[in-house]
């Protein structure tokens, strides 16, 4: 079954032509449920389709593919698939700029990725692969949608979003840049439409004590999702208004209350809008409020600007008066839409307060200390400090921040003025979306029935692809054909929604439906065999929307009997970026002009930093800039496949694996890419030197000399190192080295010896195999030079390290003379005490540095050190 190239000549593409082909035909990463093996399931977050690789994707998708070889070696049955996550945005703007439709250009570019992932040699099980745009596939997620909707937990309301008026959709906001659609430029209005939403909120306690039972996830990671939870205990208070309405404020620090010197309200809150129907200065404020995002890190570095309503709310402890203010820095989809301002002890509302003259009261103290703008924001915040103490609070007065609480607690819930509540930063999921490239929301609307979900028989609901997109409007909107029907209740005429999904709706359990394909449902009992993921490999970009929505929807999954697990994924990995250096020239009175490094001659110095570089098509100098994020805006991309036509497959893996562990960020250099290939070429031409004499005979362990066993000895050590960075630490870096320093000491070995070729022999394969999560389309070549050619690499199980092989017979010892290195000491492993000793006193050097001295105590560290201390 040989399908090596006959030549000792490094091929790399004949190699890896020879490896795909037999994994092809062989079926070989095709998994069953029903293999006795145990599961292990590797996942990488799927891609979008872009219509390229980068070396982001392919350093994530090695590592993903490195663990599970891995795993599949130590006897393990691996599920590792791939897919495309291919509705979204980005479709629609390319579908724009090369005149297409989204559907059309998507398609082209997942044949194209998967062509780009299969030469890379990733062992896919391509039997479960899908795109998340195939009906087949989101027919179960709508699925889905309608028994939530009917369990309540899919509901509709109006929600501000940010609307551009020119491209007539909703914009996130990460699309609005200084105020403005990141597209067209039209000033973005705040804009109250009908979104549906998950309610994700009834499930923010859970998601946030499930954090506990995840070690296997980074603490980076948890933290980021415990801050976006947000869970905090406080009171509800409610502020009696004359003539109107009471509004209620949510607030963790009642103790503060008697603080507190107006009040401020959203732009859409109803008091708001009950001012502004009699003010047009109001009026006119809170249409200009309208204008802008809504994101919180915008409300945050935003001017504090407001109105006065000319309304007052009625303070619940002194009955005075407190002015309402319309305030930009308060949104009505955040809590009440109301916040009861402290000016004195809070930065925001200082700033808001100094600005339009309002008065500051302080209620909080430290015994000793002046109250100043140094110090109210600090005693606010640490409301833990046990010095803190209530002043100018009537009754309050003394009390601590915990005591405070507690007291206005049983007072108002006595008399229905507030009640304790745990509220929750985290808000309902909003998975509307006004644009056409994404999963229809299956929903019709009827004049008598309202919004009814569509009758599970009639799924799915199809979006139409060969459609002209032109980016301004839906084409699914203007279509009639499309957007009308009959309502399934009454049978009288109806119209589709016409909003599609959140993509993240689609990534959130794209994971489960790998598990089960062909299922007649969103998944079956395949699913159970599976699940949880083993290890879940991603940037750490996606810690908070995509994995929060994506344990959402696990437990969604898990309450309708789909799955019977708390959790996706077992362990985390969130792989670093890869980075580059960037090559400019400046270019008078214009930006500057950047080059990519596939364009630039380097000159780098011994630690590979690039100190010179010049254009290759003129040869003169070009400027270098920082070691950036590979960017399209610095123009520092490195084509994948430009190395891998370069160098080869496994020299690209190997290096993306090599320069940086899995967690920090990669930089890449071509210098560092030709030190791989260098390293495979070595070993190819010394295994074929090594095979070119014939088959090595049987290692006899017992005859070796001392010199055998020294390099057997590290041979085992290697196998033990290899397998637990693979394993356990996914140090892949220190990995590879190890295995460097083995072929090194390798080919120190000129020993022509029978038992010196039989050890050769089994040195050889051992890297080979070592080597085979990283590399294998060498390895796969190189085990059949070994003289494998009726077995395959990907059969043979990881090596394990001989314990015999581990013992050593002497050890090395440092000697230290009162702290100072003197000498090292050759000792036999199983040395007395005493003999080490006298061994030690007895070097030359040793006796040089004690002339003239007391030796007091002789200090030996079995197996690492003996110190000397002398005076």
């Amino acid at each position: 079954m040989s399908d090596t190239p006959d030549h000792a000549a490094w091929n790399p593409k004949a190699a890896e032509a020879a490896a795909q082909a037999h994994w092809q035909s062989t079926r070989a990463f095709v998994v069953r449920e029903d293999d006795p093996r145990p599961k292990y399931y590797c996942l990488s977050m799927l891609p979008y389709p872009s219509g390229a690789l980068h070396m982001g994707h392919v350093r994530n998708y090695t590592i993903g593919d490195v663990i599970s070889r891995h795993k599949r070696m130590t006897g393990h049955n691996v599920l590792q698939p791939m897919g495309f996550d291919a509705f979204g945005l980005p479709a629609e703007n390319a579908a724009i700029k090369h005149r297409t439709a989204p559907a059309k250009w998507t398609r082209a570019n997942i044949e194209h990725m998967r062509a780009q992932l299969e030469r890379l040699g990733f062992a896919y099980d391509w039997t479960r692969t899908f795109a998340t745009c195939d009906p087949d596939y989101y027919r179960w997620e709508q699925l889905m949608f309608t028994r939530l909707m009917k369990k309540g937990l899919a509901y509709r309301r109006n929600a501000v979003v940010n609307w551009d008026p020119v491209d007539q959709t909703v914009l996130a906001n990460e699309q609005v840049i200084d105020g403005r659609g990141w597209r067209s430029g039209a000033l973005v209005e705040k804009r109250e439409i009908p979104q549906w939403f998950l309610k994700i909120t009834d499930y923010a306690q859970e998601l946030l004590d499930g954090l506990d039972t995840l070690p296997g996830w980074p603490d980076a990671v948890k933290t980021m999702q415990r801050n976006w939870i947000g869970r905090s205990e406080g009171l509800e208070i409610r502020f009696d208004v004359a003539g109107h309405e009471p509004l209620t404020v949510f607030t963790t620090r009642p103790d503060t209350l008697m603080g507190v010197t107006y009040v401020a309200v959203a732009a859409e809150h109803p008091l708001a809008l009950a001012a502004g129907a009699k003010d047009p200065a109001v009026m006119a404020f809170i249409d200009d409020c309208r204008k802008g995002g809504v994101s919180e890190a915008e409300l945050e570095t935003q001017e504090k600007r407001g109105i006065f309503t000319g309304l007052y709310a009625i303070h619940p402890l002194t009955g005075d008066r407190v002015p309402v203010w319309i305030a930009n820095f308060v949104l009505m989809g955040y809590g009440t839409g109301a916040v009861m301002a402290v000016p004195g002890h809070d930065e925001r509302d200082f700033e808001f307060a100094n600005k339009y003259g309002l008065p500051l009261k302080q209620v909080i103290a430290i015994d000793g200390e002046r109250w100043d703008a140094g110090q109210w924001q600090a005693w606010y915040a640490d409301k833990t400090d046990e010095r803190l103490r209530i002043v100018n609070s009537g009754e309050l007065d003394g009390l601590g921040h915990k005591a405070a609480f507690e007291a206005l607690a049983a007072k108002f819930e006595a008399s229905g003025q507030g009640r304790r509540r745990v509220n929750f930063r985290l808000r309902d999921w909003g998975v509307s979306r006004q644009r056409y490239w994404g999963c229809p929301i299956p929903v019709i609307y009827c004049a008598g029935c309202g919004a009814v979900p569509v009758p599970e028989d009639q799924l799915p609901v199809v979006l139409p692809e060969d459609v002209e997109f032109t980016g301004t409007g839906s084409p699914i909107k203007s279509d009639p054909q499309w957007r009308k029907t009959t309502c399934p209740q009454c049978g009288g005429a109806a119209e589709r929604e016409t909003d599609t999904f959140d993509t993240f709706m689609e990534s959130s359990w794209y994971y489960a439906r790998y598990t089960s394909p062909g299922a007649d449902g969103l998944v079956d009992a395949r699913a159970d065999h599976w699940l949880p993921v083993d290890q879940y490999i991603g940037g750490i970009e996606h810690a908070i929307l995509h994995l929060l929505y994506f344990r959402f929807f696990h437990k969604l999954m898990r309450d309708e009997g789909l799955v019977h697990s708390d959790e996706p994924a077992t362990n985390l990995l969130c792989q670093g970026m890869v980075v580059a250096d960037t090559f400019y020239r400046e270019v008078p009175g214009q930006p500057h002009e950047w080059f990519n490094p596939a364009d630039v001659d380097v000159v780098r110095d011994a630690k590979g930093h690039a100190t010179g570089a010049v254009l290759r098509a003129d040869g003169q100098p070009v400027l270098i800039g920082g070691v950036e994020k590979m960017a399209k805006s610095k123009n520092n991309g490195v084509d994948p496949q430009l190395m891998i036509d370069r160098y080869g497959v496994d020299t690209v893996r190997l290096f993306s694996m090599f320069a940086a562990p899995p967690e920090l960020g990669l930089e890449w250099h071509e210098g560092g890419v030709e030190g791989m290939a260098r390293f495979l070429r070595r070993l190819w031409t010394q295994v074929h030197r090594h095979a070119a004499d014939g088959p090595a005979p049987e290692l006899d362990v017992a005859a070796l000399d001392a010199n055998q066993k020294a390099l057997r000895r590290q041979l085992h050590e290697t196998i033990q190192k290899v397998g637990d960075d693979y394993g356990r630490r996914h140090t892949f870096n220190t990995a590879i080295a190890a295995v460097m320093e083995l072929l090194n000491a390798i080919a120190k070995t000129d020993d022509a010896s029978p038992q010196g070729r039989a050890l050769r022999q089994e040195c050889w394969e051992a890297v080979v195999l070592l080597l085979n999560p990283i590399t294998p389309h060498t390895s796969h070549a190189l085990w059949q030079v070994l003289g494998h050619a009726e077995t395959t690499i990907e059969d043979v199980p990881f090596p394990q390290a001989d314990p015999a092989a581990l013992v050593r017979d002497s050890v090395t010892l440092a000697v230290q003379v009162n702290g100072k290195l003197r000498a090292t000491l050759e000792v036999a492993a199983d040395a007395a005490r005493e003999a080490i000793e006298a061994q030690a006193l007895a070097e030359p050097n040793v006796g040089k540095f004690l002339e003239g001295l007391t030796v007091r105590k002789v200090i030996v560290v079995p197996g690492k050190i003996v110190n000397i201390v002398a005076g």
